[in-house]
């Protein structure tokens, strides 16, 4: 079998700028494919005394289904209204409510700014037993006008008509009462029906600043 040489200027790859160049489904010649592993944006949205944050799929360019098989949200100076809120989320299996049955565990460590105190473990409050509530991913958070929290919650699989959904966080804040803390969040949505909608709110009071992006993992 003969190997024909190409000159490096004989393709044209602009169409293919942020995948990759793979065979065809018959193996006779060269497409676009979406390159492994690449990140790809998806939404960002903004808080400013918001209730609220969701991405629900299909509605203002969110893509939450089968495209892709893990998304993950990253959360940038998320700021509460309210001194000693939760930043939480929930997950939606249909229907209008984010109340899909999770269970899952919560593990924290934290240094006081005195660093007089430092600890670190398992944290029963914010764990939850088959329960429709929203998921605590940092505790206590501080509405001070200088303190945020800022992380990342991974979401796998959502579209999965087989499995369970697994989602995993880590957050790291300025604590309420002056700890520099992150919190480990780790658990399931217990059910076989699709997820097509998350949601991120505060357990007391609004989202005062900060912003959520979503991004596609190929």
């Amino acid at each position: 079998m003969a190997l024909n040489k190409l000159k490096f200027n004989s393709l044209n790859v602009t169409p293919t700028a942020g995948k990759a160049v793979g065979f065809n489904s018959n193996a006779d010649g060269l497409e676009a494919t979406l390159e492994g592993n690449a990140m790809v944006f998806i939404k960002k949205l903004t808080a400013s005394s918001s209730a609220t944050l969701s991405f629900v799929n299909g509605t203002s360019d969110v893509v939450l289904d089968s495209t892709y098989k893990e998304y993950m949200f990253t959360f940038s100076s998320m700021h509460p209204a309210t001194d000693g809120a939760h930043f939480q989320v929930g997950f939606r299996d249909g229907g209008t409510d984010y109340d899909a049955v999770k269970t899952s565990s919560f593990w924290r460590a934290q240094h006081e700014e005195s660093g007089s105190t430092a600890k670190i473990g398992y944290d029963t409050d914010f764990h939850l037993t088959q329960s429709t509530s929203f998921q605590t991913i940092i505790g206590s958070e501080s509405a001070d006008n200088d303190q945020a929290s800022s992380g990342y919650l991974h979401l796998f699989d959502p579209a999965s008509t087989t499995f369970v959904k697994h989602y995993i966080a880590v957050v790291s804040n300025s604590n309420l009462n002056d700890y520099a803390r992150v919190g480990y969040t780790a658990g399931y949505c217990n059910t076989t029906t699709a997820i097509d909608a998350v949601q991120f709110k505060m357990s007391s009071g609004n989202i005062d600043a900060g912003t959520i992006t979503l991004y596609g993992i190929n």
